[in-house]
């Protein structure tokens, strides 16, 4: 009986750590920090998510007149979000950050969001932090070289091939940020993403070093009528969904991308498994319910993008997936 207890526990321990192998891998990444407990792209945004044990810091890319990269989501600023040097909330027309110097952009305070606005209200337990600025990239490196820890980090190009006029072009954009990267040596913890799948294809081919994560969601799959013709969507890159009969996962292997990031709501279990099957991983954004962090990991993803890691960790907790 001993011996068989015994077996049975080895059996069950088998059972765990098998489980437990694939588990390690999941990424965890916090959205523009931590967006629903601190502000947004801000220092303290991302030290509260390294707090919480986030896999990977996610954020947004701008670059100012002077060349900087800097941290925010909005190539022009979001007036719920964004104060002036004299403390009020800023009123259009707002310039966009390729119009300012980093001297002058970090006159901004982004460290709480305008009370009564429709944006608060989506973000009830976002705790302000007066006084923040629009960090810079290397400032969010040099944070989490501080912080001890050796975090991964998921950057976004934010540009639009509708709004040419408020980023730099995308072969310029994808320039400036391996340039970045590669400066910080971190190349191998950094992955750049974008629904502008120009920076993408122009960042492979500086860097083929640095993965790249293809971000979709419906309305930048959807083809466009010009002159009564179809044409597929701008944001593709020149990829025509046609040609690969509508599949994203199969768009994103093709754009040379090693994630495929798509809006939660729009994944599925089948789509899932076609894309690993690609070969490609699977991390879909941004899943701030439990409830849908249950869905979403029992459908194999690889990992999830949040605005609350804190829950994420629960949910992961509770699966028993344990995080590295």
């Amino acid at each position: 009986m001993i011996v068989r207890a015994i077996a049975g526990l080895a059996g069950t321990w088998f059972l765990m750590a098998v489980v437990s192998i694939p588990a390690a891998a999941f990424d965890l990444q916090g959205h523009r920090g931590a967006r629903g407990l601190a502000p947004e792209n801000t220092l303290a945004g991302f030290a509260r998510a390294l707090d919480i044990g986030v896999t990977t810091l996610e954020t947004d890319l701008a670059v100012t007149k002077d060349g900087v990269l800097v941290l925010s989501h909005d190539p022009v600023f979001n007036p719920d979000v964004a104060r002036g040097a004299d403390g009020a909330w800023l009123v259009p027309p707002i310039p966009p950050i390729n119009s300012l110097t980093l001297v002058e952009l970090k006159r901004y305070d982004v460290g709480r969001l305008k009370p009564g606005s429709k944006y608060a209200l989506q973000f009830p337990d976002q705790k302000p932090v007066d006084g923040a600025w629009v960090p810079t990239l290397v400032e969010l490196f040099d944070l989490a070289k501080s912080s001890g820890k050796t975090p991964r980090f998921n950057i976004e190009t934010k540009l639009s091939p509708d709004k040419p006029g408020e980023t730099p072009d995308p072969e310029t954009f994808a320039r400036v940020v391996v340039e970045a990267v590669r400066a910080a040596g971190l190349s191998n913890r950094t992955t750049i993403q974008s629904f502008d799948w120009r920076t993408l294809i122009a960042a492979r081919k500086l860097a083929p070093e640095i993965e790249t994560v293809c971000l979709t969601t419906a309305s930048t799959l959807r083809d466009r009528t010009v002159d009564g013709e179809r044409r597929p969507s701008a944001w593709l890159a020149g990829f025509d969904p046609a040609t690969f009969a509508g599949s994203a996962p199969a768009l994103a292997k093709a754009a040379g991308c090693g994630t495929w990031s798509p809006r939660f709501a729009e994944l599925t279990a089948d789509l899932v498994s076609e894309a690993q099957a690609l070969g490609l991983k699977v991390v879909p954004w941004t899943i701030n319910a439990p409830a849908d962090m249950v869905r979403i990991i029992d459908m194999k993803v690889d990992g999830l993008i949040a605005d609350y890691p804190d829950r994420a960790r629960d949910v992961l907790a509770a699966k028993g997936i344990a995080l590295p």
